[in-house]
């Protein structure tokens, strides 16, 4: 039916139809704080602030808030169609007043204040699967905003330009510094040694954080032990179900994704998954590969443990692409949760089975690491 999850995705959220706010060539209110840089044109970019008419929109960017929250995904939506995007085509390592702009934005502790003129009136609305959504656009003619007052701790890793971008990452989430601050200070250029600083499109930015914590996390783990149970993790939430499998083997990974009648009568199933080396190509099901198993991996880390992990995710009519911070805060949710526990793969299977609306088969036919763990295990009981 589909060539490919992008496609799929692409059709739904082409159906969408939400009413964002009306703004005329000229607004006041309140940036987030947010930064959007745009990758079409690469490697010059549409790069520009995202604003509310509201004088106080910090929760319109925050995702990590989101679950707890909000009660829906159409909420969701709605109050992020509040948000306009201003933009200016601009070089990824040029260095000038709006850019300069742009960094004070995404580095500030709370919500500032603007004062935008567009080019023209604002129009449209944006959905992507790896991105949060959010309303109309336009070019921006002038942009005022009042002097903003940096986080400590984003201010010291921007000013320190001996400090690698990785590293940066690294010791701001050790700091408790949330993954949506992180992401876009690297967005507007912020880390890294000065002369390799640059501004990063916002979709590739979020891939960059998640995999730099995932693979840090993954590196650390697994000089851990492994689990000695079939452990079962499951957290529901915006029209989707996650059920995780951890099984007492060393590191690998997989995750898989059933769309269950969101368009109309379609099934559609997509996957990924890497063994103990951690995958090198991008995933053929995008970004929220990597947020999956940030989630996954720093709760394994954090209990000082290793394992073997297969999500199955299941989303539901009602189901509308919000970004992979979806994906990223539902596996953390989970992995929060008390794991029902098994002393054989077969007893976490049907135990899943039953919650699932799909059946297993469908699950173990798409799964390459079912596979191969359970051929791994009837070689070891015929030895």
């Amino acid at each position: 039916m589909f060539r490919g999850k992008a496609r799929y995705l692409e059709k739904l959220t082409s159906q969408l139809q939400f009413k964002s706010v009306e703004v005329g060539q000229e607004m006041e209110g309140s940036s987030p704080p947010s930064v959007f840089v745009g990758r079409a044109g690469y490697p010059k970019v549409y790069v520009g602030p995202m604003m509310s008419l509201q004088e106080e929109s910090a929760l319109l960017d925050l995702p990590e808030a989101w679950i707890d929250s909000v009660k829906s995904n159409s909420e969701i939506v709605n109050f992020r169609m509040q948000l306009v995007r201003g933009k200016q085509l601009t070089g990824i390592k040029e260095e000038n007043s709006f850019v300069e702009k742009m960094r004070d934005i995404a580095l500030a502790k709370n919500s500032v204040h603007v004062d935008a003129e567009f080019e023209k009136k604002p129009r449209g609305t944006f959905f992507h699967e790896d991105m949060q959504p959010f309303g109309p656009s336009a070019a921006l003619k002038n942009l005022e905003t009042e002097n903003a007052r940096y986080d400590p701790l984003l201010e010291k890793a921007y000013y320190d330009t001996d400090l690698k971008a990785r590293d940066a990452i690294l010791s701001l989430n050790d700091k408790g510094i949330l993954f949506s601050k992180i992401q876009k200070a690297l967005s507007v250029g912020a880390f890294g040694r000065k002369r390799a600083r640059r501004l990063v499109p916002t979709r590739w930015s979020i891939t960059a954080a998640d995999s730099t914590l995932s693979d840090a996390s993954i590196e650390e783990l697994k000089h851990n032990p492994i689990i000695d149970t079939f452990r079962v993790y499951e957290f529901a939430s915006m029209k989707n179900y996650f059920s995780i499998l951890l099984m007492p083997t060393p590191w690998q990974y997989e995750f898989i994704e059933a769309f269950i009648r969101v368009l109309s009568d379609e099934i559609m199933i997509f996957s990924d998954f890497e063994t103990h080396f951690t995958k090198k190509e991008y995933a053929s099901i995008g970004g929220c590969y990597y947020s999956a198993r940030l989630g996954i991996s720093e709760a394994l880390e954090r209990e000082g443990k290793q394992a073997g992990a297969v999500i199955f995710r299941e989303s539901y009519p009602g189901y509308i692409p919000l970004g992979v911070w979806n994906v990223r805060e539902n596996v953390r949710k989970a992995m929060l949760q008390q794991p029902l526990e098994f002393s054989s793969m077969n007893g976490a299977l049907a135990h899943m089975n039953r919650k699932l609306y799909l059946p297993l088969h469908r699950w173990l036919r798409q799964s390459q690491i079912l596979k191969r763990t359970r051929q791994q295990k009837a070689l070891a009981s015929f030895g």
